[in-house]
């Protein structure tokens, strides 16, 4: 497929590339790591580049951008593995703009797209593994407004965040609600990651929440899509760095007098490598493609894509951690961060088995209605 960035979109990616060359060095996200796995000053940065915005409509303060602008920043972002999930501001600016009512969009997507509030999706319950249709919190009206009542695990910086988007039951339906981090009632436990960023447990006892959306479960799934996109071309961006540094590690690694770099076996790795990297390149590009598609059509894109990304993942981050040998694996050396990073996108949203199951289980509905 002949597919070429806009002059804007090149504008745009070589932007975010120069502010990470020069702002969020391997040094600096070490740092970021020790401190938490958190920048409020990092996270307002990226708003002053108009990040935060990016996706949101320009009636409400964002750059109106679309689905390909926010894949090239988030491959420019997977490159220096910064710690902020940007991705979250495209999932609410998704949600909101597509379901929540007017009143709801006014309030909260101008603040979303200023960087003065950051709202995270809370999904993740004990007991669901990956299914969105699984869920246990529980939603009740309370006078002319609603009380949630939910245990949600793995919430990307929950203990920093200003509101959660919360999937909850109201009379037996899933719907989504958004419940702010001050309401009464909730409470967040955080923690670090595996990749060096920062996650929570939030808990919220008869919280005061706002109603998005009745139907909740296509708003969740078109949130979870969002993301996954976003994962995939995170990545892209974390294996052509892993990619390059590899490279160039084997360029300058000697044995016998010689760069290991001239060594057969090991071009023909590298070469491995980046096959895998351009097929995961072409998906991600597949997937962020498809996020304006009918839901069904964009659900099944989607897995198609998660299933490519988990496979290249993990081919190169165990590749460029071999590559590398025993430094590979230390923590004072930036490939064991690419592959820690690697290790948890693959996860995020469903590991590979999940998405290749979702493949598998539309591709027999298909024949079925075939039949």
């Amino acid at each position: 497929m002949d597919f070429n960035f806009s002059e804007d979109q090149q504008q745009l990616r070589d932007a975010v590339r120069r502010w990470v060359d020069k702002a969020y060095s391997f040094e600096h996200r070490r740092a970021a790591v020790k401190a938490g796995g958190f920048s409020r000053d990092t996270w307002t940065e990226l708003a002053d580049l108009g990040l935060t915005g990016l996706t949101v409509p320009e009636a409400h303060g964002g750059l109106g951008l679309g689905a390909i602008d926010a894949m090239v920043v988030m491959e420019e972002l997977g490159r220096g593995m910064v710690l902020e999930p940007l991705a979250q501001a495209f999932i609410t600016g998704a949600v909101l703009g597509q379901f929540a009512p007017e009143a709801v969009q006014a309030h909260w997507l101008p603040r979303v797209a200023a960087g003065e509030s950051i709202v995270v999706l809370a999904l993740q319950e004990r007991r669901a593994r990956y299914r969105l249709d699984r869920c246990e919190a529980q939603a009740t009206r309370n006078g002319a407004g609603y009380a949630v009542t939910a245990r949600k695990s793995i919430v990307p910086i929950g203990d920093k965040a200003d509101a959660f988007l919360v999937p909850a039951l109201l009379d037996g339906q899933q719907a989504l609600f958004l419940v702010e981090a001050s309401a009464d009632g909730v409470r967040t436990q955080g923690y670090g990651t595996q990749d060096g960023s920062r996650a929570a447990e939030l808990q919220c006892d008869g919280s005061p929440a706002t109603l998005v959306t009745t139907d909740g479960l296509a708003a969740l799934e078109l949130a979870v899509d969002v993301g996954s996109a976003s994962v995939c071309a995170e990545a892209v961006g974390v294996m052509e760095q892993a990619l390059l540094t590899t490279a160039d590690y084997l360029n300058q690694r000697k044995q016998f007098g010689v760069a290991i770099a001239s060594f057969q076996a090991l071009r023909h790795r590298s070469a491995d490598m980046k096959m895998q990297l351009e097929l995961g390149r072409s998906m991600s590009y597949y997937a962020s493609l498809q996020l304006g598609q009918p839901a069904e059509a964009r659900r099944r894109s989607i897995a198609r894509a998660r299933v490519q990304l988990g496979q290249s993942m993990r081919y190169v981050g165990q590749q460029a951690v071999q590559l590398h040998g025993g430094i590979g694996v230390t923590d004072e050396y930036i490939i064991s961060h690419h592959f820690k990073k690697l290790t948890q996108l693959e996860m995020t949203y469903g590991d590979s088995l999940h998405h290749l199951g979702e493949v598998s289980a539309r591709m027999r509905e298909t024949a079925g209605v075939m039949e």
